[in-house]
């Protein structure tokens, strides 16, 4: 009798789903290229993005049912040169829903390329979880000969269901390459290679559907940041100045007029200012508004009383952020405090 028992439950056991055990991956689909599609196999501009819903994008990758228990759900349908704070916000509650729920264990944010580095750093500021949250998207649309949003949603899955990837901050997964949220960027128009890193350099890769590390994110992310959006419906209003040879001072006089929250000036070099728009900005942060050095360059640290006089000015320097990285940094850092000096230690702690 007890050999019959043990039978039963032998065969009973080797008849529970394959998927018994794996851990729960929800997939939020927002729009981009990888939900895109072309009148041609060979169109790779010009095509309509944010087409195919969520069921499509995962139709289209059997395969991520041996890797997770998946779930898919359509929170937003945009060309990601459309996204906006408001979505930001709401995917940032859903996804510290679907964790503080447990529902997930790991969730993947499909996405546009444009602006998927901003979102992928507003999520890495404002998920309070220790969970995986991967990003990825698509260079190529769906109908695209090599067509890359399959395998990128593939490895995403992949990624945001291992247990080493938690604790890593947001990551950003194309091309077989994971990048950290804070310091990844879009650096070509068109090619698969797109995203990289800089100075930095990418955190890991993604092998036979494995993600293999090298290093981790240092600064304060998720779970440890001080921002809280569950109740946000709005954000204060950040600008970007871009700096030039013979810049008018024009556009910095509006943004004053238009009484903005914060400008992001992405100086030349070192994020030095122009000699004609310094006043203008001198004047904006003596008014209260919050004025950051950035750089276009790309790369390197903003010295703080280096090109321009930080101190005496109030103005608060960008570490290494890029332009648009430093304003969703901004936007976040005003939600707690107007001080300069303040905000110059949350810009040197994120």
């Amino acid at each position: 009798m007890k050999n019959y028992a043990l039978a039963v439950l032998f065969v009973f056991i080797s008849c529970l789903p394959a998927q018994a055990g794996l851990p729960k991956v929800l997939i939020l689909a927002t729009g981009g290229t990888i939900a895109g599609t072309g009148t041609t196999a060979t169109q790779t501009a010009g095509y309509k993005a944010a087409v195919l819903p969520v069921e499509s994008l995962l139709a289209a990758v059997p395969q991520i049912k041996e890797l997770a228990l998946v779930a898919g759900e359509q929170l937003a349908q945009v060309d990601s040169k459309n996204m906006t704070p408001a979505i930001w916000l709401k995917l940032a509650a859903r996804i510290n829903k679907a964790f503080s729920s447990g529902e997930a264990d790991g969730v993947v944010v499909t996405h546009g390329t444009d602006t998927m580095e901003e979102t992928a750093y507003f999520l890495n500021l404002t998920v309070k979880s220790s969970n995986t949250v991967v990003l990825t998207g698509a260079m190529r649309p769906s109908t695209a000969l090599s067509a890359d949003g399959a395998m990128n949603l593939y490895n995403a899955v992949a990624v945001a269901a291992e247990r080493a990837s938690e604790n890593r901050g947001v990551l950003v997964c194309l091309n077989d390459q994971i990048n950290g949220a804070r310091e990844v960027t879009k650096t070509n128009t068109s090619t698969p290679d797109t995203f990289r890193s800089g100075d930095t350099g990418l955190l890991g890769y993604v092998q036979g559907g494995k993600p293999v590390y090298y290093k981790a994110t240092v600064r304060v992310h998720t779970a440890q940041t001080a921002f809280d959006v569950l109740a946000a419906t709005t954000l204060p209003r950040v600008e970007i100045l871009y700096g030039y040879a013979g810049v008018s001072p024009a556009a910095a006089e509006s943004l004053v007029a238009a009484k903005a929250d914060g400008i992001i000036y992405a100086g030349v070099g070192n994020g030095s200012i122009y000699e004609e728009v310094l006043p203008v900005l001198k004047k904006a942060s003596a008014a209260g508004t919050a004025v950051v050095r950035a750089s276009r360059a790309g790369n390197g640290l903003i010295t703080r009383n280096g090109e321009e006089a930080d101190d005496l000015n109030g103005f608060i320097t960008a570490d290494n952020l890029t332009p648009q990285k430093a304003r969703v940094l901004l936007m976040l850092a005003l939600t707690k405090t107007r001080n300069p000096a303040e905000i110059q230690e949350i810009f040197l702690s994120y």
